[in-house]
């Protein structure tokens, strides 16, 4: 509750303001009327013109002067400087000013405390000039002590102001820096989000790109062998639901991460030890492959491992379905210390197209039948993305190849 009437009145200081002002008044009234001019005469001490008795027009100049507390919110400067009119008419004709002084130093602290440095000395400066003027206009003669102490308390609210303004232009400063930093996370969120589709776009494609395309081959044959060998048809559509099978896995392994409703049921992603099961299927498929591993096959980084497993698969799937039923493919890792070598290549002329002569190699791409397509952007994006060479083009002899190099120095 009490911390509900703070925020209440903060967020609204002009109440707080006018009843700060109400109250100046009334203690300062009060004190003009019941004050006895002769004692307070002799308290100051060296006043050598006693006190006048207050009137009703001495009353309100020191009244007006109080009130105008209730505005230092907006126009403090303008408050300040307007003050020294009653002020000075006050000392001038010797009546008593009541808390004048006070509000005077209220307003010199508003100033410092929201207005700029420059606004805020000429402040400063004026209420010293201010308070020398009203000595020498009450013909009064204060001790030293009470200069210093005068002047102290003018510079404490000046000191304090500006230290609450300091104060809030650095958490003004703190919170902006947090909502930049806010607004800086949202964007790596949405960067990191786009990152993360991408991943899994081009992971769908070489696994639907390598898997569609085996079971189309296995198709085509059962299809030709359905009349002729029925055992072998069999085979080619058990072929195909295995295929398939596999293909369902893996892309619920991928697509598993974008699930909200409960934790996904994630497998380990392929890689380079799966090969020989890989190699196995384009085999089962009809092309020819063989594997080498050269060097010492030691444990490769997860990323590099996966990205060089994509890379076979994508380059074979490419033979397949291109490079002609006689084709032969062969693929080479070789592993160093310092680099891993992958090179995928076939001996395939490529299917008969119109307008092309006997015997000239067509143009092929990775996952694709034309020059450019997804498959060779994931290849180069998979490569580029550890820093390694890829090489893709026609082989020399006939048929085609792919051949990378992944960096491994900087990775152990």
């Amino acid at each position: 509750m009490r911390s509900s009437l703070r925020s209440w009145v903060r967020s609204l200081p002009l109440i707080g303001d006018s009843a700060l002002a109400i109250a100046l008044t009334v203690a300062s009234t009060v004190f003009i009327l019941i004050a006895d001019a002769e004692a307070l005469a002799q308290w100051q001490g060296s006043a050598q013109i006693p006190l006048r008795d207050p009137n009703v027009g001495s009353v309100l100049l020191a009244g007006l002067m109080t009130l105008s507390v209730a505005l230092r919110r907006r126009w403090p400067f303008v408050l300040l400087v307007a003050l020294a009119v009653p002020q000075f008419a006050l000392d001038l004709f010797h009546f008593n000013t009541g808390f004048s002084g006070v509000a005077t130093l209220i307003l010199l602290y508003t100033v410092a405390a929201r207005r700029g440095l420059a606004l805020s000395v000429v402040g400063a400066v004026f209420s010293m000039i201010g308070y020398l003027l009203s000595v020498l206009l009450t013909y009064d003669r204060p001790s030293w002590p009470d200069h210093v102490v005068a002047v102290a308390v003018m510079t404490l609210c000046w000191v304090i102001g500006r230290s609450v303004r300091l104060r809030r232009a650095y958490l003004d400063e703190l919170v902006d820096r947090a909502d930049r930093l806010e607004r800086a996370r949202e964007a790596d969120t949405r960067a990191a989000r786009a990152e993360e589709r991408s991943r899994i776009a081009r992971e769908l494609h070489d696994v639907v790109a390598h898997h569609v395309s085996v079971m189309t081959v296995q198709a085509a044959a059962a299809r030709k062998m359905l009349d002729k060998d029925r055992q072998v048809a069999e085979d080619a559509l058990q072929a195909i639901e295995q295929m398939g099978r596999t293909a369902m896995a893996e892309m619920r392994d991928i697509v598993g991460v974008l699930r909200t409703d409960g934790p996904a049921e994630r497998g380990p992603q392929p890689g380079m030890q799966d090969l020989p099961s890989l190699i196995e299927q384009m085999r089962e498929a009809g092309l020819r492959t063989q594997l080498w591993l050269e060097g010492e096959q030691r444990t490769l980084p997860p990323g590099i491992d996966l990205a060089a497993y994509r890379l076979v698969q994508e380059a074979l799937t490419n033979s397949l379905r291109h490079a002609g039923p006689a084709a032969r493919a062969w693929v080479t890792v070789r592993q160093e210390p310092s680099e891993l070598t992958v090179h995928v290549e076939d001996d395939g002329r490529g299917s008969d197209r119109p307008g092309r002569g006997p015997g000239t190699v067509p143009e092929r791409a990775p996952g694709t039948g034309q020059g450019k397509g997804h498959g060779l952007v994931g290849i180069k994006e998979r490569v580029a993305l550890y820093g390694g060479v890829l090489r893709i083009g026609p082989r020399q002899g006939g048929g085609f190849e792919v051949r990378a190099m992944f960096p491994l120095k900087d990775r152990h």
